[in-house]
Order: C-alpha cells, then structure tokens, then sequence
C-alpha cells in the first residue's frame, strides 16, 4: 500500500529531487546513501524547503506527515518507477551496448519525436538511479519511451528491466568495455544479453544489427526480430563518404536515399541504420527519419567537430574501449588531411587486459604517419614507446597551448576518467 499512497502523492508532484541543493518547492525528495553521503541527514532541510514528500529509510526525529520511512530508499524510488511504468500501454525500447548507445538513443529520439510525443534518457543517466528517474519523468501524454542502459557489471541490465518493462530491446554491439567488472568479454555478452534474456522470456522484440554474428548467436529463441545492416536485412545502407561527416545511402528505402549527416566516424553508420529502422518499424514517415537525422547535432564530446582557428578537431572524448579506439584512430586515419595529431587518453576498467589493449593501440597507432601523438595517463606509461607522453590532461593542456598548431586535424579522444576535453576547454 505504501507504494500507491507514495504514488498518488508523485501524481500532484511529479517530481524528483535526490540534492536538496536543487530542490524547489513541491518536488519529492528521496533520501539516497552512497559511498560518501547520506540523504537521510538532508530530510528535515527538504521539508523547511517546501518538499511535497520525503522518503527516509533512518529515523529523522520528525513527526511531520510528509515523512515516508521505508526500508530502503533506492529500492522505493525503483517500485514507484515500475508502478508509474505499468500505467502506460505504449512501446518502451531499451537501448544497451558497449560503444555508441547513448547517440544511437539519441538519433533514434530525434526520429521518433518528430512524429510521437517521445520521453527518453536524459543525457547518459543510464544507470540504477538515471533508469528510475527517465520513467518517473514520463509523463500521460507520451506516445514513446527510449530507456538507455549501461552497466559494468552482470545483473544490472536485468535489474532494469525489471521496473522498466521494455517490450523492445536493442543492443547496438558488445565489445571490450568494462572487462574487469563484467570478468572478460563472454562475460559483458551475458550481462548485455539479459536485455534481450528479458525480451525472449516476455515475448517482446529486437532491434537487429545483422553484421554481428554475435548478436545472431545472444538473440536464438526471440521470435520478433526487425533487422538491419549493410546486407541481409529489411533496412540496408552503406556509408559513401566520411571526410570528415559520413554520408549515407539508405538502399533497402530508396525514398530516403543518401542522409547527410553531421557525425563524425564511419562506426556511426550502424547507429544511423538503426534509427532508420526503428523510424520505419513505428511508421515515421521517411522524409522525417532522413530530416530528424540529418539535423541531429552531436554534444557532449560524442563525435563531436569543433572547429577552431584554421584546426579541426574531432572532440570525442565522453568514453573509450579498445574497440571504440581502434576505431576512432582508423577513421582519423583515412581522412584527407596534410596534417594530424593524435591526443589519446587512456583507457579504464580494463582489469588485467589493460596493458595489453594499450600496447595494441599503440602497435595500431604505429601503422600510420601522423604530424604528432600525444598520449596522457593510465597504462599508457608502460606502453608509450617513443610519443609524447603526459600523465594527466591538465600536464597535456599545458603542453597542447603552448604549440602553434596550423591547418591541423586534431582527434582528442579517451575515457571518462582521463577528462580530455580538458584540453579545449
């Protein structure tokens, strides 16, 4: 009963504040606990700030009505979301993967709500606070939802699902990200499989990248597939330029024909052929699927190109693998450019793999002439040969604004942890 007490009061104030830094008045704070910090100890500050509700799971010596005592706060916030989910016939697709899922959620946003009023992942809130919070802000007019995932660890993906419910799923690809949490590559495959372990056992269906052998391999048993890739599938295309944005040609739909985009790296291509398909599944009109993904911007340090004085520089910097690297530095390697540095950050959570991945960049980075390369932190210490080498970005930074740099392409790339827009910015 305490859900549904807790749920009609979210249905007057249907807003969630965890930081009563941020709390306005009206909103429902939940107390959460971390490592560091203790929302409980904020729950009488919420009240004098005006919150509508606060849910505690410590004693807070307060007798006010307002108060929600439950036995664990993150858990309540999870059932309130799956309760707010059930309330709602309408499609839910998730979205997982290693590289690319958050502007595969985004492409895929910009075609649906350009014909659906559509709710999806804010940002990359992809985690078992941001799932919980993307639902709670849907709201009765929504027509579509897009739930991003992520994970480092096997059991998360199916924990989502739980509130989450999606009846579609899409795993964009599996790759080497997070090894040492996931135990090894078969082991992110079975955490990024429980998405579609979930899709298999309520009876929902996929979005198919048919180039991935694996994904045929994860998906047996799920009967409702909608396909796409380069062959093989109802929704076909190929890239036919990428100097640096990529263009392509959607065969399978010779009424969208070539899509013009602003995205930087040929690896984009499949995350546009599944906007595409999902776009077609749900009956967008064409010319909206090929406008919506022509118009999307990349933010956020996501295949990002910044032009700065005479340079060009390719800002992808939000996250790295070695998959996502490898590609990243063969892509920058095929564009037509007289001159181009190379400023790579380390990659993380790669568990006992890590040197050898880094020494396989640099075997990769090797096979190519560049103007300059510049490698910061991590396991690239071990392995940096004879490039230039810095231990953090801010070392880089200072380095990187004393060089006059001319007519130059640039490609910052690296993981989270790493920071490399701090070169720039």
């Amino acid at each position: 009963m305490l859900i549904q007490e807790l749920y009609q009061v979210y249905l007057q104030h249907p807003f969630i504040q965890t930081d009563t830094r941020k709390l306005k008045a009206g909103e429902l704070f939940f107390a959460l606990k971390g490592d560091n910090f203790n929302g409980n100890s904020f729950a009488l500050k919420a009240l004098e700030l005006g919150a509508a509700a606060v849910v505690v799971d410590e004693d807070v010596n307060s007798s006010d009505k307002r108060i929600f005592k439950v036995d664990n706060v993150l858990s309540t916030l999870q059932q309130l979301a799956k309760h707010h989910r059930q309330q709602f016939q309408i499609p839910f697709l998730a979205i997982t993967g290693s590289n690319g899922k958050t502007t595969t959620k985004e492409l895929i946003h910009a075609v649906l709500s350009s014909h659906y009023k559509t709710y999806t992942t804010e940002g990359n809130l992809n985690n078992h606070i941001g799932v919980p919070f993307t639902i709670l802000k849907i709201r009765p007019d929504a027509e579509m939802a897009v739930i991003e995932m992520g994970a480092n660890h096997q059991k998360e993906i199916a924990s989502y699902c739980t509130y989450a419910l999606p009846n579609f799923g899409l795993i964009n690809n599996v790759g080497k990200a997070h090894l040492e949490g996931f135990g090894g590559i078969e082991g992110v495959k079975k955490g990024k499989g429980e998405l579609y372990d979930f899709i298999r056992e309520t009876g929902g269906s996929i979005f198919i990248n048919t180039d991935l052998d694996y994904l045929q391999e994860m998906s047996q048993g799920i009967t409702k597939k909608i396909t796409y890739g380069t062959t093989n599938a109802e929704t076909t295309g190929s890239m036919i330029e990428s100097d640096p944005f990529i263009k392509v040609k959607i065969e399978s739909d010779p009424g969208i024909g070539i899509i013009t985009t602003n995205l930087v790296g040929e690896y984009n291509l499949p995350n546009i052929l599944a906007a595409v398909a999902v776009g077609k599944y749900f009956q967008v009109p064409i010319e909206k699927i090929k406008l919506s993904i022509e118009n999307y911007l990349p933010s956020n340090s996501r295949s990002q190109l910044i032009e700065k004085d005479s340079n060009k520089i390719i800002m992808d910097a939000y996250n790295a693998n070695p998959a996502s690297m490898k590609a990243a530095i063969e892509n920058f390697a095929k564009i037509d450019a007289p001159k181009k540095i190379l400023m790579l950050g380390a990659m993380a959570e790669l568990g006992h793999e890590s040197i050898l991945e880094h020494k396989g960049l640099v075997t990769l980075i090797q096979k190519h002439e560049w103007e300059k390369v510049v490698l910061v932190g991590g396991d690239f210490e071990k392995t940096h040969e004879n490039f230039l080498f810095f231990k953090n970005s801010s070392e880089a930074k200072k380095w990187f604004q004393n060089q006059i740099i001319a007519n130059t392409y640039i490609l910052i790339k690296g993981s989270r942890s790493m920071q490399m827009e701090k070169l720039l910015y």
